[in-house]
């Protein structure tokens, strides 16, 4: 099993690459091994992903950071290579808030995560979305790196400027996060090539897009030739197994008997996802078992 340095090296790799990769959308331990043995590059825990996972909630910061990093920390615990990304919102609070949050995801083994610059959580009127000031994101973001204690835990500022306040706030926070020395730059929002060229033409660090899906923003080469290196396709994978989950508890609550249940995986699937013959060679090796 690889050390969790060695993970963070392996996304640092990723970062200095010249080439674009998709995460895999992981929610758990199970998810992950499955994302790792199919080869993903890395892993991508996003916030939505964990409150729909721990509490059955939306995306609305309900969810708590030790209840965050509590799951982050059995997702590293259940994989061997497959290096972490997570999207830590905005820190669960402020910019001393966010120190703790480094420490607590560099304590479970995370490879990197993202600081991001909107105010949250929701605050009382309207509902639009709106960012902190750019003088506030900053002290996040350099809060963050100060409370970091191993250098290759990567801290990556993500601003959804583009969509929120426009291309030319969002090109003056791209060049005030770089300068900060965030690991990356992620990017939410961004829709079109002309949007990306203006943001890469002043980046000077690497770029992680969220939301691709759908944009003109799928061809990877040009991606990578933009400084792009992780391009997020979105969050499919926990959306299809809870379509799993209903569609099988449907079918048994109908009457459908188990052994006609459509959908199922076949035995050698959850044997690789459990990591079965692991568990047969410790209980021969130390239980006398066979």
């Amino acid at each position: 099993m690889s050390s969790v340095s060695d993970r963070r090296r392996s996304f640092r790799a990723i970062l200095a690459g010249d080439a674009c990769v998709h995460p895999g959308s992981v929610f758990d331990p199970m998810s992950a091994r499955i994302a790792e043995d199919l080869g993903f590059e890395c892993g991508m825990f996003a916030g939505s992903t964990a409150s729909l996972t721990v509490l059955g909630a939306p995306d609305l910061i309900v969810l708590t950071l030790t209840e965050f990093a509590e799951q982050a920390r059995r997702i590293c615990r259940a994989v061997k290579t497959l290096p972490l990304l997570v999207d830590a919102d905005h820190g669960y609070g402020n910019a001393l808030n966010a120190m703790r949050t480094v420490q607590e995801l560099e304590a479970a083994g995370v490879a990197a995560m993202t600081l991001e610059d909107t105010v949250l959580p929701r605050t009382y009127g309207d509902g639009k979305t709106a960012l902190l000031s750019l003088e506030e994101g900053l002290g996040k973001v350099r809060a963050g790196l100060a409370a970091r204690e191993d250098p290759a835990f990567c801290v990556v500022a993500r601003t959804g400027a583009v969509s929120v306040t426009g291309l030319d706030d969002a090109v003056e926070r791209t060049r005030a996060y770089t300068a900060s020395g965030a690991d990356a730059l992620f990017y939410t929002g961004v829709r079109t090539r002309a949007e990306l060229d203006a943001l890469a033409a002043v980046a000077t660090v690497p770029i992680i897009l969220g939301g691709v899906a759908g944009t003109e923003l799928g061809d990877r080469a040009y991606l990578a030739a933009r400084g792009v290196r992780i391009a997020l396709q979105g969050h499919q994978p926990i959306m299809a197994a809870a379509r799993a989950v209903h569609d099988t508890l449907k079918a048994l609550r109908e009457g459908t008997k188990p052994a006609d249940l459509p959908g199922l995986p076949a035995p050698g699937l959850m044997a690789s996802a459990t990591r079965d013959s692991d568990y047969k060679k410790w209980t021969r090796d130390f239980l006398g078992g066979a």
